[in-house]
């Protein structure tokens, strides 16, 4: 759906413009036959590299070239100029991280617009001085235009379509996010966590190819559920332990919770769609052990006790990103309790987490390789053992 609007307004646009066009060179023959090269080609290919990755781009920036190409009167010499634009939009935003790096994108279209333009003059049988002049001003302000457009639509589209580009991402980097300062203020012990797990998954990110950005956002923000009943759980308890006067099915119901109160907070603040699923998904279907073996010790009859009411709901991790997460929370969480840490107790401490968690299946339905687990080890046990 956001490919199609992307590219039908786009068309519409650049539809409009050149309508626009031919009724102004009834006056102003020179500015009506250049209008054509003002439009702003690369947007719709720029909006679609920030969301959905650089493959998309360029496809797009195809697709749209193609169907601007189709409404004017030299199709193909404009189609070459069309599809520079787009791929020119795509690789401005490669590695986007600023907003001012949307206005640079625009300027680098420009610059290709005006090169090819003076290419388009050069090969006509006449032209004269006003005429390139003109087309050379419109080359010049369609990139100009397409880099302001991307600029204010860029926000919206996050905002319609729940998206998040590495733009969004830093925002939510900063700490000084409100959600952030509540689980410092009220949940200090999990804000600490999240902080080390966010370190973990950015490196270990790195190391097998994830986008690193997106993990630490989502590690940042994976347990922002327990800002609801931070007491409930363990790094946040400092002397009585309120599970001790919980039945252990209690007690499991408010462990399970919290991934359904950070999913509502993360719909609440506008955390976007993968956040909010790499949250959903950081426990998998992990089975809440201690609270479950309790259970059997004092329950009358212990097959009665339902092992799926001690597991968390899932799904399992669907993406590198969210597997990483789990896993970090996961040996974050065990490095706390490690008696004498000591380099190798750490590093057999992260393999053995790992080995458990992938022997339980729950990396099944992620992209993680068993080389990719390797390096993950490695990563996390450089972390760890520097802290």
């Amino acid at each position: 759906i956001f490919v199609a609007a992307l590219l039908l307004a786009s068309t519409l646009m650049n539809k409009g413009l050149l309508v626009l066009g031919d009724n102004v060179s009834r006056t102003l023959p020179l500015v009506g036959h250049n209008l054509v090269y003002v439009l702003p080609l690369g947007l719709a290919a720029i909006l679609a590299a920030m969301f959905l990755g650089l493959e998309t781009g360029v496809g797009v920036a195809c697709l749209g070239a193609t169907f601007a190409a189709l409404v004017v009167d030299k199709p193909f010499p404009l189609f070459i100029y069309f599809v520079i634009a787009g791929l020119m939009g795509v690789w401005g935003v490669k590695s986007c991280r600023r907003r001012s790096a949307l206005i640079q994108t625009g300027l680098i279209i420009s610059l290709a617009n005006m090169v090819l333009v003076a290419t388009f003059k050069l090969l006509e049988f006449r032209f004269t001085g006003n005429d390139q002049l003109i087309a050379e001003a419109f080359a010049l302000g369609g990139g100009v235009l397409t880099g302001i457009l991307a600029l204010g639509l860029a926000p919206i589209m996050e905002s319609l379509f729940s998206y998040s580009s590495n733009i969004r991402l830093l925002e939510l980097l900063n700490l000084d996010q409100p959600v952030l300062r509540d689980l410092m203020i009220l949940a200090p012990g999990t804000y600490h966590h999240s902080l080390v797990v966010g370190q973990m998954v950015e490196a270990a990110a790195e190391a097998i190819g994830a986008n690193s950005m997106m993990s630490k956002a989502a590690a940042y923000y994976h347990d922002i559920g327990k800002i609801k009943k931070p007491l409930y759980f363990v790094e946040n308890q400092a002397g009585e332990n309120k599970h001790e006067k919980l039945a252990p099915s209690m007690s499991a119901l408010i462990l399970i919770s919290h991934v359904k109160d950070g999913v509502e907070l993360a719909r609440k603040h506008k955390l976007g769609e993968t956040i909010e699923a790499i949250i959903r998904q950081h426990h998998g279907t992990n089975l809440i052990s201690f609270f479950y073996h309790k259970a059997k010790s004092q329950a009358a009859n212990p097959e009665q006790v339902k092992i799926d009411d001690y597991r968390y709901p899932g799904p399992r991790p669907q993406t590198k990103e969210a597997g990483l997460v789990l896993l970090a929370d996961q040996v974050e969480a065990a490095s706390k309790v490690l008696t004498d840490p000591t380099p190798a107790r750490v590093q057999g401490m992260v393999q053995k987490i790992i080995n458990s968690v992938f022997a339980d299946g729950q990396l099944d339905e992620c992209e993680l390789t068993l080389k990719d687990l390797h390096l993950i080890a490695k990563s996390f046990y450089k972390i760890l053992n520097g802290i």
